[in-house]
């Protein structure tokens, strides 16, 4: 992708704080109206990427590009973007309207202009009436609410979301993941979402970074990572898989990896004599979560597998024995960690 068509780029970026270097060669590009996610666990460098193209922290090498231009060295106050933060940093001596307008307010535009468009934000995030009540006053799916209308009061090219829902509880976070997507599509944002959360990036991004210690291991759509991540890592972060030795698979096992994973949802309950290959073990704990029945199963090899099976009303008990059975197109090659 060049620089031109590219809303954001970082272009081999190191940081390091002290002696960890918490961000490792970093390469990704975002394009213009994508919803792109950055998702690993704690300490991988997501978040230092995102502070890194906001203009909070300068790399020690590499650069960072936004719409064509070398920002790398660019104040955050001149760069075309805003950021939402997990902890909404709302003004609680200013009211709600206050607060969504205070971006026009330090740029001096004119206190109707500020009023009209702190309204019309409000309107948008369904918190319409809202403009006179204190911080307060409102609940914590309402103040990100309001903190997503503030980031949008200027207009920024460039929507930058740093766990934003992490503090909501997993309903309102469910509702806030489809607000950010209608948002997203109404005004044709831009956004870098961070996040931990892989159910949250799968159902919102059009595209994935996965990162771990300060690389990027994988990127691609949600369908690509979730379908064929190339390691045991992506495999399990992304979604959670069972991560299998080749020697177990046996003759289902195709091409020459060592490793292959296959989902829970791929396992299903089966006969012995039942056609197809076959995992054999002990079930070690179920569980019911409503969608699908959890089972865990010890196999002879002593390995432990998960699958997630239809809601079953009299599932196997610990000690049973059980056979599983996969559909052989289910198991994904996985290649070596690097390193490894």
């Amino acid at each position: 992708m060049t620089p031109q068509s590219a809303a954001a780029e970082l272009r081999g970026v190191t940081m390091s704080y002290g002696a960890a270097q918490v961000v490792r060669g970093v390469n990704l590009s975002v394009r213009p109206g994508e919803f792109y996610s950055l998702l690993g666990p704690s300490g991988s460098g997501k978040t230092t990427c995102l502070r890194l193209i906001a203009g909070f922290e300068t790399p020690d090498s590499g650069s960072v590009h936004l719409y064509g231009t070398d920002a790398t060295r660019q104040a955050a106050y001149d760069r075309p973007v805003n950021t939402v933060f997990q902890d909404y940093a709302l003004f609680p001596h200013m009211t709600v309207g206050q607060n969504v307008a205070y971006p026009l307010t330090v740029r001096g535009r004119p206190k109707v202009e500020q009023e009209r468009r702190a309204g019309e934000l409000l309107e948008l995030v369904h918190l319409p009436g809202f403009a006179g009540r204190r911080v307060s006053q409102l609940s914590g799916g309402q103040r990100q609410r309001v903190a997503l209308a503030r980031a949008l009061a200027h207009a920024p090219k460039l929507l930058l979301l740093d766990e934003p829902l992490g503090a909501l509880d997993l309903k309102l976070r469910e509702a806030m993941q489809s607000e950010l997507r209608t948002l997203h599509g109404q005004l044709g944002l831009t956004c870098i979402y961070v996040t931990h959360d892989q159910g949250e990036a799968l159902s919102l991004s059009d595209r994935v970074a996965v990162f771990r210690d300060g690389q990027v291991v994988q990127e691609g759509t949600p369908h690509d990572l979730y379908e064929h991540p190339r390691t045991a890592f992506v495999a399990d972060f992304v979604g959670g898989a069972n991560v299998l030795p080749r020697g177990l698979m046996g003759s289902a096992a195709t091409g020459s990896a060592a490793q292959y994973a296959l989902r829970p949802e791929r396992l299903l309950l089966a006969s012995t004599d039942a056609p197809g290959p076959h995992l054999t073990g002990r079930v070690q704990g179920s569980g019911y979560l409503g969608a699908f029945t959890r089972l865990e199963v010890v196999l002879d090899g002593r390995q432990t597998v998960t699958a997630h099976l239809p809601p079953l009303t009299s599932p196997p008990r610990p000690g049973d024995p059980v056979t599983l059975t996969y559909d052989p197109g289910d198991l994904r090659p996985l290649e070596p960690e690097a390193g490894g």
